[in-house]
């Protein structure tokens, strides 16, 4: 249906606002002869007589009535032309005037005066133009929906230089960054809005869960779920024990190190520490914390993805990225916080095996290790094994990881080169490599039934690089890199008055620009926590109360439609060539679609849930090592899969999650139920908003099948190259256009500097991004039919053409403040780029904006055909 044409403008209204009685072909004939005299009647028969004081004030009254009409209506009339008129190019509009003229009475004669009125309008921005004839939605849901867009916008933009200030200054100026936080966006707030649901759950006041209750399974389920969030929950326990959790966890990795707690006989002292190591390993690896070296299992990505193997890779830091390592000012304080985590955990707390470690103070005495060091003897004389106090040994630490830091692959090369990063390799690789570790006896701990042959090594030159480091490190500075290791990850479970507490915090503070001492709210921190734990469990309860109907049903019309305009746009891209076009739409056909939660037989059922769950020890006294439990039970069920077939059925988030993946090697998207709820999605919603908005999640995941690193994966998930040459080549250019227009994006430190986009690190996501034209194609596609169902309906106060509206929706959604430190650190270490370039940037490329607009040309978010970077467009 055509869009309806612009009201007239306000200077082509030229009747009187009042007919002159007297001049008939003024305001037009006499009315007929009434038995009343009419309002006309009584003003002439007025004017004919002499005026008494009383009818002086009268006319003065109207007059001034008149005249304040006038000027009202003339100012409705320029807003209503400003708004309807269809909007020129940004610096092309010349002032408009409007002249409304009122005839009015003289107040000390019987004649009659004219006034004029003249009002100058300026120059509207870019904008809204032409809306729809159809009538408007007025039912609560769509004034609601209307009026939370409206509020989201800063219509002092102009939407063509600034979108993303256009689209979410309104919600950003309405959500103010919370003190507790770095960053805080819609994504955030969604999050917080789930995990409210989460913990009505666990509170017992769903209403679902009260239903479920009846059933036995569910009650145990519940038991264990509501016994996890009351022990986060009971701060009162947590402040009593203190310390003591992580002390103990602490004092048992300093045990296996130090070899107390094997039953190993050494042969030799260098066997010791070999098996020392070993054990302590394990031990944290086994429960999730990272430490030397990381391994895990994943499909085989060259050979057979579905069959899982072994991957050996980089471990993580301390700190996020290698580049807070070189800055001076940021080792300090990481430097700080490791010496107050080991005060914490050197100062005997009643442990045996713990030696004495006093504060630093030159007057004492007492310092650690005790000596000679290391136990299993070295020369006494060597100056490498004298004594540290904790300043000394965290600086150590802070080296050691630098060294770790350095030898690790760059984070664009890990992320977008699988290539690169795909050497599978004999176990004897590593193993005769890293000799400081035994291996057969770690693999023994987490799979003792499966000793695998062969493993995938991402960076083969780090295993080279970590045997020499370990033989240049004392054994006392290890061992203190394993417990900080362990402190880091596990101290924010603590309670919030325990020093080690407040030391990590102390670190968050700073990467992300925290209030120092703020504290966020307890019950999101706990409901989240479940979910983490047990979010399998959680999202039986979240999608009965938030996904029924045919949400699922409607959320994956959307995927499909993409998935279709996808393949239609394949054969008109001129660096692609007809058979990688074709390949390309075969790879697409074969993507699994998954949308809400797993469908695989009772999944989610109470009973398969407490089987699933079983490892997951819970005591409703005990978080700490409740989440241990789970931490555990998460590390044994992914080892399970070791040698064995990937389950197609599995997910890697859970219902409740905010979020969305593609996962190249079973060549599947992914979109939980958590992420299918506003401002991305609702069943109810007219399409344009949800192609626009959860349209930009469903088309960004299939792109990223075919960005720098998914399109080295065929339609079986194989790693190889199955594009043309000619068509590889072309894409380059287009990804190397790409990754020149990101890097030259840059954002202010805090400190009076410019930290620039890396380019490289977010191609790939960059890529998944510019897929937002696919959801515009299905939307445009499916109008027609989706019109004439009702489902393309307007909405009340959007004086927008659902074009606009489409690219709003998209807009609006990456709303978010976010403070200087947390901005830098995503840069450094986040494949994605900051919110603000995931809009701008992205519509830079995408013409179609621009014409919704009525851009000019010299607009910033229109340039020419040949500064844009079209991936997917001719």
């Amino acid at each position: 249906m055509p869009e309806r044409q612009a009201r007239p403008s306000t200077d082509e209204e030229s009747a009187p606002l009042l007919r002159d009685s007297n001049n008939p072909g003024n305001g037009g004939p006499h009315p007929p002869p009434s038995t009343s005299p009419s309002i006309t009647d009584k003003l002439g028969s007025i004017l004919q007589n002499p005026l008494t004081t009383l009818n002086k004030i009268l006319l003065i009254l109207l007059l001034v009535f008149l005249l304040l009409s006038s000027i009202f209506i003339g100012l409705f009339m320029g807003s209503m032309h400003k708004l309807n008129g269809k909007p020129d190019a940004p610096g092309d509009h010349p002032p408009s005037t409007f002249t409304s003229t009122v005839t009015v009475p003289s107040t000390t004669t019987a004649t009659v005066t004219t006034t004029s009125v003249t009002i100058i309008t300026g120059a509207p921005a870019p904008g809204p133009s032409n809306p729809p004839e159809e009538k408007e939605c007025f039912t609560p849901d769509c004034v609601m929906l209307s009026a939370a867009i409206l509020s989201s916008l800063d219509t002092t933009q102009d939407p063509c230089e600034n979108f993303y200030e256009y689209a979410t200054g309104g919600w950003r100026k309405a959500h103010p960054l919370p003190s507790d936080k770095g960053r805080f966006g819609n994504f955030n707030l969604l999050f917080q809005e789930n995990q409210q649901i989460v913990k009505d759950i666990l509170d017992g006041n769903g209403p679902m869960s009260v239903g479920l209750l009846k059933e036995s399974a569910d009650q145990q389920l519940l038991t264990k779920l509501r016994n996890l969030y009351h022990s986060c929950m009971d701060e009162d326990t947590l402040d009593q024990l203190g310390e003591g959790p992580l002390k103990d966890f602490a004092g048992h990795v300093k045990k296996l190190y130090r070899g107390e707690s094997t039953s190993v006989t050494y042969v030799d002292d260098d066997d010791q520490r070999r098996e020392g190591l070993t054990a302590a390993l394990a031990f944290l690896h086994s429960r999730g914390i990272p430490g030397l070296f990381e391994l895990g299992v994943e499909g085989d990505a060259a050979v057979d993805p579905n069959f899982m193997i072994l991957w050996f890779q980089q471990p993580r830091l301390g700190l996020p990225s290698k580049e807070y390592f070189e800055d001076e000012a940021m080792r300090e304080v990481y430097g700080g916080v490791l010496e107050r985590l080991l005060i914490v955990h050197y100062d005997g707390g009643g442990e045996e095996h713990s030696p004495p470690f006093l504060v630093n103070n030159e007057d004492s005495v007492n310092v650690w290790p005790p000596w000679p060091w290391p136990p299993w003897g070295d020369d006494d004389d060597d100056p490498k094994h004298g004594p540290k106090n904790a300043t000394e040994l965290a600086e150590e630490v802070v080296k050691f990881e630098w060294k770790l830091a350095r030898a690790s692959l760059d984070l664009d090369i890990l992320y977008q080169d699988p290539l690169f990063t795909y050497n599978k390799v004999a176990i004897s690789n590593i193993t005769e490599t890293i000799t400081q570790v035994n291996f057969q006896n770690y693999l023994a701990t987490l799979t003792p039934r499966n000793y695998p042959e062969e493993v995938v090594v991402t960076y083969p030159e780090y295993t080279r690089s970590l045997t020499s480091i370990l033989n240049d490190t004392d054994a006392d500075v290890l061992e203190a890199y394993l417990v900080s290791r362990a402190a880091l990850s596990l101290a924010p479970r603590l309670g919030t008055s325990t020093e080690s507490w407040k030391a990590t915090r102390t670190l968050q503070e700073v990467l992300q620009g925290i209030k120092p001492g703020a504290i966020g709210d307890r019950a999101e921190y706990c409901a989240n926590s479940v979910d983490q734990a047990l979010g399998f469990a959680t999202g039986r309860y979240f999608v009965n109360e938030t996904f029924a109907g045919d949400s699922k049903e409607k959320g994956t019309k959307v995927i499909t439609d993409i998935v279709k305009a996808f393949k239609k746009s394949l054969s008109s891209i001129p660096w692609m060539d007809k058979k990688s076009a074709v390949a390309a739409a075969q790879k697409a056909d074969a993507i699994r679609v998954k949308v809400g939660y797993p469908v695989s037989p009772d999944t989610l059922s109470a009973p398969s849930l407490l089987r699933y769950y079983t490892l997951v020890k819970i005591n409703k006294f005990e978080y700490f090592n409740n989440m241990l439990s789970a931490s555990v039970s998460d590390i044994y069920k992914e080892w399970q899969q070791l040698g064995k077939r990937r389950d197609l059925d599995a997910w890697e988030m859970t219902p409740a999650t905010v979020n969305a993946y593609f996962n190249p090697l079973a060549n599947e998207i992914v979109f939980p139920a958590g992420i299918l709820r506003p401002p991305f999605f609702n069943k109810n919603w007219p399409a344009y908003l949800s192609y626009g908005a959860f349209g930009q999640a469903a088309s960004h995941e299939l792109t990223h099948a075919f960005d720098s690193a998914g399109r080295l994966y065929n339609q079986e998930g194989k790693l190889e190259e199955w594009w043309t040459n000619a068509t590889s080549e072309g894409f380059k250019v287009k990804q190397s256009c790409l990754e020149k227009q990101y890097s030259s994006y840059v954002v202010d430190d805090g400190y009076g500097g410019k930290v620039h986009v890396n380019g490289n690190l977010t191609s790939g996501e960059n890529i998944g991004d510019s897929g937002i034209i696919q959801a515009y194609r299905a939307w445009k596609v499916q109008y027609a039919d989706s019109f004439k169902a009702g489902n393309e309906y307007l909405l009340p106060g959007l004086n927008f053409t659902r074009d606009q509206l489409f690219f709003i929706a998209f807009g609006r959604i990456w709303a978010e403040n976010i403070k200087p430190a947390a901005l830098v650190q995503r840069i450094r270490t986040d494949p994605h780029s900051p919110a603000q370039f995931r809009v701008d940037g992205t519509l830079h490329n995408v013409p179609e904006f621009a014409k919704a607009f009525n851009c000019s040309p010299k607009a910033k978010l229109n340039p020419p055909p040949e500064k844009r970077c079209l991936l997917w467009s001719s």
